[in-house]
């Protein structure tokens, strides 16, 4: 078979079988095919050796790329390659022993409250109302961009405080909204004239796209004086990292943000050893016992 017949095949797997999210999809098509080309024209699946995993990170690492860009690169080719081994389409995973390059362990710093709260006082933008309820709750739920966008008024729950939310590979989960985001949606469901499903709209009353939540959030810190680095990534990790802060259960936090792994959960917050040590004396008993 050739290598770029199961590549395409994998995609469709991906796509369809395993209901990957569309980004996720995009970014394996669009690494997969930067091996395609780096190999010979028309190369057998089964004639792919380690050396041209080992030659295509270099060739990539030589032009700039991040070790994060590369690592996905990697973890891309050998999904694909242990699929093709399950399938029978290949005898093994030659980029199983290829080691990933050292990535960075620095997070992404998480923004201090006051900074969230100048995020929501009040513009003179038009999109006020619709824009401070879609920041209370990207921060206030911690929701990915995406998920926030992809949000449909019946996946509100005004009574429940609740929101349906479907995140990475389709899965669903239940986000409690504290009482400001509940007020706040509830202003700007019931102001709207719209009869869209989806709940954040654009001027020409369409959906919502993660490019103009993103322009929108620049907009919105030069006008509230707050910090204009800010982005949806940094409120969700803001999210996490101040839940944890207030002596939230880590296992808690994984539900909230949908991650499927404690791990991810773990390098996605950040927390200061003296608050740290803090939060662990007041939750564990014996911390608090003298010898």
């Amino acid at each position: 078979m050739l290598l770029q017949d199961a590549v395409d095949r994998f995609i469709t797997e991906l796509r369809d079988i395993r209901m990957a999210s569309p980004h996720t999809v995009s970014n394996y098509k669009r690494d997969l095919n930067t091996f395609i080309k780096h190999c010979p024209d028309a190369i057998q699946l089964d004639a792919v050796v380690r050396s041209d995993v080992q030659d295509w990170l270099v060739v990539g690492h030589a032009a700039g790329l991040s070790p994060a860009t590369l690592a996905r690169r990697l973890s891309a080719l050998r999904s694909l390659l242990d699929s093709c081994v399950q399938a029978g389409r290949c005898e093994k995973n030659v980029a199983a022993g290829v080691m990933a390059p050292k990535q960075s362990k620095r997070l992404p710093k998480a923004l201090p409250p006051e900074q969230t709260e100048k995020l929501m006082h009040s513009t003179d933008a038009d999109s006020d109302l619709r824009d401070a309820a879609l920041l209370a709750v990207m921060y206030g739920c911690g929701l990915r961009v995406s998920e926030v966008v992809g949000l449909n008024v019946e996946d509100v729950n005004i009574w429940a405080k609740e929101l349906r939310i479907l995140g990475k590979g389709k899965k669903e989960r239940i986000v409690p909204m504290p009482s400001g985001v509940v007020n706040l949606m509830n202003d700007y469901i019931t102001s709207r004239q719209s009869l869209s499903h989806a709940v954040f709209l654009n001027v020409r009353g369409s959906r919502l796209t993660t490019r103009s939540v993103q322009r929108m959030l620049k907009k919105r810190a030069l006008e509230t004086g707050a910090d204009v680095s800010v982005t949806p990534h940094r409120l969700r990790h803001s999210f996490a990292t101040h839940l944890l802060a207030g002596g939230v259960d880590l296992r808690a936090i994984q539900e909230l943000l949908g991650h499927s792994s404690l791990a991810t959960t773990e390098r996605y917050t950040s927390l200061d050893i003296n608050k740290l040590t803090e939060v662990y004396d007041k939750a564990h008993p014996r911390a608090r016992q003298k010898d």
